[in-house]
């Protein structure tokens, strides 16, 4: 982020959670390739947004119930967006990758290469 827009931020605020970015998410998984039936929810936390989603394979929650899929946080002292994927067995969350923009986050969530998210 430019230091011209950094002055503009007032302090202790920041640009997220907000309403247009949730709904970017939410469309955003419409396009993933694990967990096609189900609907994610996308819920504002301080800093970002949780993903979550009913367990529809039973490897984490054998009743099928809502779990931690994803949590998307921006920095906005770096200006990037950080995405983790929870460890279900440690119950922790844990630091994936950094992106510049909110799309590609996205876009690695839904591509899950590694099945770290869409369990």
């Amino acid at each position: 982020m430019n230091a011209a827009l950094m002055r503009r931020i007032k302090p202790g605020l920041t640009p997220h959670p907000n309403e247009l970015d949730r709904k970017r998410i939410e469309r955003g998984l419409s396009l993933r390739k694990r967990y096609l039936y189900v609907s994610p929810n996308v819920t504002p936390v301080r800093g970002g947004y949780l993903v979550e989603s009913p367990c529809c394979s039973r490897n984490i929650n054998k009743d099928g119930a809502l779990i931690d899929v994803a949590l998307i946080l921006y920095d906005a002292v770096c200006g990037v967006w950080k995405l983790f994927c929870k460890n279900h067995a440690r119950g922790s969350w844990e630091f994936y990758s950094l992106y510049n923009r909110l799309p590609s986050a996205i876009d690695e969530l839904n591509a899950d290469p590694e099945r770290l998210f869409w369990r």
